[in-house]
């Protein structure tokens, strides 16, 4: 098959007019840098979870997704739309340094006195512009209504808290707070606008154990946060590192271990 791009993690390859495979490998990027070594089995624990979330939300929007083999997605092939749609029920990351900065986190204004890890009062739509290379960056709502239009824009921000609301309450009923997801929308070859792309994985939202959620600090997390505070430790952040053999069963067993807690099925 032809290949139509090759990512941080995955390659997309062209099957057919209507369809791609999208491939999540064992990679693992942190600070913009692939990591020289993988993290065995995190392309089907990213897979698996995916096509695990979509079924719990297809209700609320359609989705791209045909089948699952493995690490592969054979999916509808979309033409998606330039925006990082972010939801944010807690502060943290990038919104954490806005909110220290402006008090506003992509235009939102938020109340005073917020700590890092704080639960905001309501889900908020903090999108940011797809970048070629580097850091996407945040920006205002106003910015998404002028880059694609405001009837768009508004079915970005609808669809994208929707989404957030229920998985938020999926996974709190499992033990998993759900911080800041990251999804993205196309348009399939009817035109109507899909769900796409990775969904609700530890490499596109920070989830954290419940049970240790204490605002005021970078809290615990599923997520690949543990590769990067190893590299911060050790003086490596944005090299392309290769990771100890123990920092690498830790960062899988994080993977799955979120693949079990929130599914309740074992991963195989």
């Amino acid at each position: 098959m032809r290949l139509l791009a090759s990512g941080k993690v995955r390659e997309l390859y062209e099957v057919d007019d209507r369809h791609v495979l999208v491939v999540a490998s064992d990679r693992i990027s942190a600070y913009d840098v692939v990591l020289a070594t993988p993290v065995p089995d995190k392309g089907r624990v990213l897979t698996a979870m995916t096509a695990w979330w979509l079924s719990q939300v297809e209700d609320l929007v359609p989705h791209h997704l045909v089948r699952v083999d493995g690490p592969e997605m054979l999916c509808t092939r979309l033409r998606m739309v330039p925006v990082e749609c972010v939801a944010r029920g807690y502060l943290a990351g990038s919104g954490w340094r806005d909110y220290r900065a402006s008090g506003a986190v992509c235009g939102v204004t938020l109340p005073p006195g917020l700590r890092e890890g704080d639960r905001l009062p309501e889900p908020i739509f903090t999108p940011a512009a797809k970048a070629r290379e580097g850091h996407d960056e945040n920006v205002s709502y106003d910015a998404v209504a002028e880059s694609v239009g405001t009837d768009l824009a508004a079915q970005l921000r609808r669809l994208t808290l929707a989404v957030y609301e229920r998985a938020a309450a999926v996974a709190e009923h499992r033990g998993i707070l759900v911080a800041d997801p990251t999804l993205e929308f196309g348009f399939d070859p009817e035109g109507v606008l899909t769900l796409g792309d990775e969904v609700l994985t530890p490499d596109s939202s920070r989830f954290w154990p419940a049970a240790q959620w204490r605002p005021g600090r970078a809290q615990p997390s599923y997520d690949k946060q543990y590769v990067r505070d190893w590299l911060s430790e050790e003086g490596l952040a944005g090299t392309p590192a290769e990771l100890p053999p123990d920092v690498v069963a830790a960062t899988r067993a994080r993977y799955v271990e979120a693949y079990e807690r929130l599914t309740g099925q074992p991963f195989q």
